[in-house]
């Protein structure tokens, strides 16, 4: 028996590095299971390529737009405004801003009917066709459960269709469940034609869908060319769409331009009907004067008078009439913003300033007019607008008020001076007065309808000449593959879920895994040292340590006995090392019988022993008798050398085996004879290897602790419990036995920290699991 004292000895293996996981370790171990992580690439590769057979293809259309500026000029303003590179291009943003409307895009569906749409099924999606149905549906008053179900149409004959399960005819308007429908035959049907699955749906989710869809973008940032881009499922749609956009924004952009050229025409043509009909009037009084009193000619001073009078009586007219058109103005003026009616003609106005204000008025009141359809009221730019508005509103009403006097005293001015003519022309003889009087209207009359005409003319020029300020740069075009779905990047993405899958399970596995797997797992819940590490073995032979077999786990064996001599207190002295184990089955038999094979490779005396009396092992792996052993010479049946027989194989090694199951091991190891056992060993050989029971099933193993050097305490990777670290970092710290030390068993080849070489053998089988 041993009376050394406890120890402190620091092994060589303490552990002391980071605790971050080892990648090495991490990847080897995910490494082993790599036919999983292959099988559950393929199938995630499969399921990748049937998802996008089930997925529609989704084209991309684009166009470009310019927007053209009409201010070709740099005013002072302007010019500040280009010298700040950076600052947004507002109009650029508006146009992007109306593009993408509403009640643009509303336009659009309604003419091309996109709240229809056609499919024909096939084995894997319904397709789209558009315009290839041959039938077209018309929704003429809608139920509402018309947009929650699909309609089947299917060709019962050239005039009839079914609908679901109901027949009706074509080419006239039919009630139907789903509300009054139109069927049309865009072309002759047959009965042989394969059936089309209808989609009806919403007017405004029609229009939400193709907003969603659609993007507007500057090519840059100093351009003024618009990128319009849709994502559709069937090009020619897509074209169409984008089409019409255009059309539709342009015929929006020539009416807001056409805004005072149409009001100006409408001003003219009332004008114009009021002057015909007292034209005509005054045209039917000449006559029938000349035709009563018999007047061919007038006398040289009546030529005159008359010539004189009518050349006032046109100025006082005119003046009259820019008088009226003055006033025109005024009232335009002075009406509030909400309330502002139709802008006013300045065709009769002679003022340039005047004319020119009324323009930049109603020009200002046009852009924010646009400006507010897309943004909101506290928008600085409109804020802007409104100012500008008010300073031209103020700096117009005092030119009105201006001409209006003017105006006013001119045809005070006129008025005296025709009275004065008059009270000459009274002179003439009362019938030429009368026809002089009833000739110069005709003449006034005739002039202003000429002028009329003449400015009807030059409007409705105008009013045809109005061209929108944009023009298209390519037409829109779809490309050749879909952009949508992306199959490199869902081959890509299933790829690396089947990946993930095994590695999710293999750490789940781990996460709720309760049995020691790495060696960390030791060094964080217990202080004892550990003193060396076994890889797992293949090899069914018991014995892996024989003479001259080269091998991972043998140079493993020779590390640990090299260890071992660490742990001697004398040199000169035996050594007792005792094996157990926590439960049953982690190795310690296998160990220590080739350690103990180990040892007589190297001419040491050695002697193993079987004192596991509950569940021996050793003889039966090495085939040898079991007649006579420890039972036997604990109760003084046999001697020393009743009980050593040789291991084969080995020149100095003994074993010494259990003998027959005895009903008390406990109490038979307790006997006096246990302590005679060991110094006899003592004497005869150099070392005393001690495989005993597993010390968390039974106290056999702390009944031998006393008479034991060093104690190897076998923990079984993927096999010891967590928990029992805890019973072993207690042993320790209490001494319950001499000079503790962990080996780790069955180490994987990713989490040792030994090296293995190219010249050792390969091993197949599994020998330890028969010996644990």
């Amino acid at each position: 028996m041993s009376n050394q004292s406890t120890y402190a000895y620091a092994p060589y293996q303490v552990y002391d590095g980071e605790k971050e996981p080892n990648l090495r370790v991490v990847l080897m171990r995910y490494l082993k299971h790599w036919p999983w992580f292959l099988l559950s690439v393929l199938v995630a590769l499969g399921a990748a390529y049937a998802y996008s057979l089930y997925q529609v293809p989704v084209y991309q259309v684009k166009t470009s737009l310019l927007i053209k500026d009409d201010k070709k000029g740099l005013s002072e303003e302007n010019i500040l405004k280009e010298m700040d590179i950076f600052a947004p291009k507002k109009v650029i943003e508006n146009e992007m801003e109306i593009l993408k409307s509403f009640s643009l895009m509303s336009k659009v569906v309604g003419e091309l009917g996109l709240e229809v749409q056609y499919f024909r099924p096939t084995a894997t999606i319904k397709q789209e066709i558009y315009d290839q149905s041959p039938i077209k549906l018309i929704v003429e008053k809608a139920k509402p459960h018309l947009y929650d179900e699909e309609l089947t149409l299917t060709v019962v004959s050239p005039q009839m269709v079914r609908i679901n399960n109901l027949s009706y005819p074509i080419n006239q308007s039919i009630h139907t469940p789903y509300g009054r429908l139109r069927l049309f035959a865009r072309q002759p049907l047959k009965v042989t034609d394969e059936p089309l699955i209808v989609q009806v749906n919403p007017r405004a989710a029609t229009v939400e869908r193709y907003l969603k869809n659609l993007t507007a973008e500057p090519s840059s940032k100093a351009s003024t060319v618009l990128q319009l881009t849709l994502e559709d499922a069937v090009p020619r749609k897509g074209e169409a769409v984008l089409t019409k956009l255009i059309e539709a924004y342009n015929q929006d952009a020539i009416t807001d331009k056409n805004i005072v050229a149409s009001n100006t025409l409408n001003f003219i043509e009332d004008r114009l009907r009021l002057i015909a009909g007292e034209l005509t009037t005054v045209e039917k009084g000449v006559e029938s004067y000349k035709s009563s009193q018999g007047i061919t000619d007038l006398s040289s001073q009546a030529q005159v008078f008359l010539e004189t009078v009518k050349e006032n009586d046109a100025q006082l007219n005119q003046a009259s009439i820019q008088l009226n058109a003055i006033q025109d103005i005024e009232r335009y003026v002075n009406s509030q913003n909400n309330e502002r009616g139709v802008a006013p003609s300045t065709l009769t106005v002679g003022d340039p300033v005047l004319i020119s204000l009324v323009g930049k008025m109603n020009e200002l009141e046009l852009q924010r007019d646009q400006l507010s359809r897309t943004t909101a009221p506290n928008n600085p730019m409109l804020q802007s607008l409104d100012s500008q508005i008010k300073i031209v509103r103020s700096s117009l009403s005092e030119n009105v008020q201006n001409m209006k006097r003017t105006l006013q005293s001119t045809e005070r001015s006129l008025k005296n001076t025709n009275r004065q003519l008059e009270s000459q022309i009274r002179s003439i003889p009362s019938k030429e007065r009368t026809l002089v009087n009833i000739t110069r209207q005709q003449a006034i009359k005739n002039n202003l309808y000429t002028y009329l005409l003449e400015k009807r003319e030059e409007t409705a020029l105008s009013y045809a000449s109005t061209v929108a300020d944009s023009r298209t740069i390519d037409a829109p075009r779809s490309g050749s593959k879909p952009v949508k779905p992306v199959k490199s990047t869902i081959f890509l993405l299933f790829g690396m879920l089947g990946l993930l899958l095994p590695v999710g399970v293999l750490a789940g596995r781990d996460a709720l895994n309760d049995r020691i797997s790495h060696r960390s797992d030791v060094e964080d819940a217990s202080q004892v040292p550990i003193l060396g590490e076994v890889v797992a073995s293949r090899n069914n032979d018991p014995l892996v340590m024989l003479s001259g077999k080269r091998s991972v786990i043998a140079e493993q064996i020779r590390t640990l006995r090299t260890n071992l001599q660490f742990l001697r207190s004398n040199p000169t002295d035996s050594q007792v090392v005792l094996f157990t184990s926590s439960i049953s089955g982690e190795g310690k038999s296998f160990l220590s019988l080739n350690l103990g094979a180990s040892l007589a490779l190297v001419d040491r005396p050695t002697v193993i022993l079987e004192m596991d009396l509950r569940k021996p092992k050793l003889h039966s792996v090495l085939n040898i008798p079991n007649r006579a052993g420890l039972s036997n010479y604990l109760i003084q049946e046999a001697t020393l050398d009743d009980i050593l027989q040789p291991v084969p194989g080995f020149p100095n090694y003994q074993i010494i085996t259990s003998g027959p199951l005895p009903p008390n091991p406990s109490e038979l190891l307790s006997s006096p004879q246990l302590e005679q056992l060991f110094r006899e060993l003592r004497q005869r050989f150099d070392y005393v290897i001690v495989d005993s029971p597993p010390i968390g099933l039974v106290t056999d193993a702390q009944l031998i602790a006393p008479f034991a050097d060093t104690t190897m305490f076998m923990i079984r990777n993927d096999h010891t419990p967590k928990t029992c670290l805890k019973m072993i970092d207690t042993l320790y710290k209490e001494h319950r036995f001499q000079r503790l030390n962990v080996v780790l068993n069955a180490v994987g080849e990713g989490q040792s920290y030994y090296y293995s070489y190219g010249y050792y053998e390969k091993e197949t089988g599994n020998s330890r699991k028969a010996l644990s």
